[in-house]
């Protein structure tokens, strides 16, 4: 049930379970995943990374699957990289490294092309890789007292893998002052800037992400699909050319059964006002 899914955002205990990602499914469509190394922060090692590109392939072709809510188990959405991986990994040499990065751009691309809204619903901290899967959602809710931030600069790295997502994300000065000085920010301050959609108290939040992936769940499949498909392949297009994007998604909106029973119920509407 979708009450137990909100515990894990204000920092409940993980059952026991050896399961990276829990699916845990909600109310009318909405479907958990929670990122299940509470003992790690959820830190990203190679087999979360893929097992998230997996629940990810795969609810992309289940009709049934209307939101996904990204979460985090424990005190933290996540802290990043596994940095003793990272640490193994650097020793196996550049081929290595250069697979383990690779893994990460498959999870954003995925996210950036399934077909479904993605909600990270960020509690505790989101920092690093933690931050930059946050960023590659579509829409930012977070707690309060959330703290997000990219401090790879401190450590002589780059957070290189989310800076496209980031640039579309927030103005290009936010975006540097985020990479540069790597300080982590309040949820308030998020918002501020735009990376955060909506920051909700702790009493508060479990009530209003089911609200707000309620909604989303209850807007036409189709629409939803479409709209999200358009607005991310406007990157790079000209004037002309988005317009001319627009006009094929609009023909395709026409058509689809969803655009027609909206069409005749609001006529039918109309017509007995």
């Amino acid at each position: 049930m979708v009450s137990e899914i909100p515990k894990a955002s204000r920092g409940g205990v993980a059952p026991p379970s050896e399961e990276l990602l829990l699916r845990e499914p909600g109310a009318d469509g909405v479907l958990h995943l929670v990122m299940n190394r509470p003992e790690k922060r959820n830190a990203l090692n190679g087999a979360l990374v893929e097992s998230l590109t997996r629940a990810l392939d795969q609810t992309a072709e289940d009709p049934d699957v209307r939101v996904l809510v990204l979460q985090g188990r424990g005190p933290d959405f996540c802290s990043g990289a596994d940095l003793a991986e990272l640490e193994a990994l650097a020793e196996q040499g550049v081929e290595a490294s250069l697979a383990d990065a690779s893994r990460m751009g498959r999870l954003f691309l995925a996210m950036r092309r399934h077909p479904r809204p993605i909600v990270a619903a960020v509690h505790g901290r989101a920092l690093a890789g933690g931050c930059g899967l946050a960023t590659a959602c579509d829409l930012i809710v977070a707690r309060e007292d959330a703290r997000l931030g990219f401090p790879e600069v401190h450590l002589g790295f780059v957070p290189a893998m989310v800076m496209t997502l980031l640039r579309r994300k927030v103005a290009e000065g936010h975006a540097f002052e985020l990479v540069t000085l790597g300080k982590a920010i309040g949820a308030v301050e998020g918002h501020r800037i735009g990376l955060v959609n909506r920051v909700w108290s702790e009493e508060a939040f479990a009530e209003e992400l089911l609200k707000l992936s309620g909604e989303l769940a209850s807007r036409p499949a189709s629409a939803i699909e479409l709209t999200k498909r358009l607005l991310y392949g406007l990157d790079g297009l000209s004037v002309e050319e988005g317009i001319g994007r627009g006009a094929e998604v609009n023909t395709l909106a026409r058509l689809t059964e969803a655009c027609q029973e909206g069409v005749r119920a609001f006529l039918d509407r109309k017509r007995r006002s």
